[in-house]
């Protein structure tokens, strides 16, 4: 690969920097996050950074799982903010390396309020979330201007571990005309029988993407009504990204991923879509 025309900023001694590592294939890597991992005197890891990523730390980096898994014993988000400080304290150049992008459902945010009540300098390094990285490796785009023009992220679950609380579902539903869900699937009896309350039709498609943008990326195509089913039949297993909507069915003619794994043959028209007006 030809070298990138980039000056990295330096990592200082003392300071956090708050990284996303993308969903899953470290080619979605920022410079930034990979100029991180070149320099990290520490590197704090999720559950959710691939190995490949991790394994791109410069060989002297300690490298420190602070992983939190639903239903499995998880270090508290106090104790993992402390420890960023406690390091920081150090003069170590400390990573904190978080699975799709920090400030979306990844409590980023309180790790660095964290960091500026204790007067520790830091930097936010976005990275690719999974509700739009990982959709677009299973071949589903968020938008489409032939079928929405709004999307919204919503967490399966809320600080506790219940399905997420105050939620105006009836006004969910009506909402925007795609719906993503991060760490739904404790709760994809709920959510979906909400919705369907809510006027979402039993039919309308769904998709769920299990370990997205990974060399187990497994996708299953299904509706509101059958989602549950389908999943506990296809072993469907967390980390998952669902979503809801028209999009899906773009699926069959921007499965990249696949048709290069296995030579598929696309759709060219998996909607009925009216082409000839987007014409010149």
């Amino acid at each position: 690969m030809e070298r990138v025309p980039y000056t990295p900023p330096p990592f200082e001694p003392g300071h956090v920097w708050l990284c996303g590592a993308g969903p899953g294939d470290p080619g979605l890597l920022t410079l930034h996050a990979v100029n991180a991992l070149g320099q990290a005197d520490v590197v704090v890891y999720d559950a959710l950074v691939d190995q490949a990523i991790l394994d791109l730390a410069r060989p002297e980096a300690a490298l420190e799982f602070a992983g939190k898994r639903g239903g499995k014993p998880s270090p508290k988000q106090a104790d993992i903010t402390f420890r960023l400080i406690q390091l920081a304290r150090q003069g170590l150049r400390v990573l904190r390396l978080k699975g799709g992008d920090p400030f979306v459902f990844g409590r980023g945010s309180e790790e660095a309020l964290g960091l500026v009540a204790a007067g520790i300098p830091f930097r936010i390094v976005p990275g690719v979330t999974a509700g739009i990285g990982g959709l677009a490796y299973a071949g589903i785009p968020v938008t489409h201007r032939d079928t929405n023009h709004a999307v919204t992220f919503i967490t399966g679950h809320d600080a506790t571990g219940d399905m997420t609380g105050g939620m105006d579902w009836d006004a969910l539903a009506k909402g925007a005309p795609v719906l993503v869900f991060y760490m739904a699937m404790k709760h994809l009896a709920g959510i979906t029988e909400r919705l369907m309350a809510g006027g979402r039709p039993a039919g309308e498609p769904v998709a769920i993407v299990s370990n997205a943008a990974t060399p187990n990326q497994k996708v299953l195509e299904t509706t509101l009504a059958r989602a549950v089913t389908d999943a506990a039949t296809a072993g469907m297993a967390p980390p998952c990204i669902v979503v809801v909507g028209p999009v899906v069915r773009l699926r069959g003619g921007l499965d990249w991923l696949g048709a290069l794994n296995d030579g598929r043959v696309l759709e060219s028209d998996p909607m009925g879509l009216d082409w000839s007006r987007h014409a010149g």
